[in-house]
């Protein structure tokens, strides 16, 4: 710190790049016009359930066999991965309100199946870590034991992420009604998704961009004054045999 502190322009200097990188964190500047813009890096979560019936409810009567459960419960699993699709996904959006580009869902986990399947529209890449704030995901578990559906929203915000779970049984119901319609299915026969509940938004972390820019004014603050001292010591050291290199004088 000594020998930074003997660089004082360019530990201003290292100081202010940190300001402005930490302040780009927290905000979106523009120059024409100028402005500040809050950016939030906060996340929300939300959860409902949706239980899979029969046009005669299978849970009130008791007539319902321990076969038809079973029966049920294997239709659960495959809705579940019914709303992970591309068309189901594009009803879900148009009922959450955002693009269908920027939901993410994660189909039910097996025994058979235990690892997450990637569909083709969203492959991994580097910059998702840097987009993961500003996208939408479901996570659609599978009760193994009756037909339930357990569904986990995360979006930037509280009511977003309610409104993504409820869309999320509303687009799974909306596809099913049009494919129902596209092969004249008669209702008697239709499959039954209802939601128990509405869904409810809370905030996971609402401070992650001050925390965010905290870390990288530190980084970068601690980078730019190692920029700094090198320099310094790379011109002294050029200094010095700039020095030693020069021919002594008459005398």
């Amino acid at each position: 710190m000594r020998e930074l502190w003997g660089h004082k322009v360019g530990l201003a200097v290292a100081l202010a790049i940190a300001l402005i990188a930490a302040t780009r964190v927290l905000f979106s500047i523009g120059l024409l016009p100028p402005s500040l813009t809050p950016n939030s890096m906060g996340l929300a979560s939300a959860s409902t359930q949706a239980i899979v019936d029969t046009p005669r409810s299978s849970v009130i009567d008791l007539r319902t066999d321990t076969y038809s459960f079973t029966s049920l419960t294997n239709r659960a699993l495959l809705l579940g991965n019914v709303m992970a699709s591309l068309p189901v996904r594009d009803y879900i959006a148009r009922r959450a309100g955002v693009p269908a580009s920027l939901i993410r869902v994660q189909a039910p986990l097996t025994p058979e199946q235990p690892r997450v399947v990637t569909d083709g529209a969203h492959q991994p890449k580097t910059s998702d870590l840097l987009r993961s704030p500003e996208e939408y995901r479901l996570n659609v578990q599978a009760n193994p034991t009756v037909p339930v559906l357990d569904v986990y929203a995360e979006a930037p915000d509280g009511k977003a992420a309610a409104k993504l779970a409820n869309a999320s049984v509303e687009g799974l119901r909306d596809y099913l009604r049009a494919l129902a319609s596209q092969h004249d299915t008669p209702l008697a026969r239709q499959v039954r998704v209802v939601q128990l509940g509405r869904a409810s938004g809370a905030t996971i972390d609402s401070g992650a961009e001050v925390k965010l820019a905290i870390l990288v004014f530190v980084v970068v603050f601690a980078l730019a004054s190692a920029a700094v001292l090198f320099v310094g010591r790379v011109r002294r050291g050029w200094a010095a045999s700039q020095g030693r290199g020069a021919p002594l004088g008459a005398g």
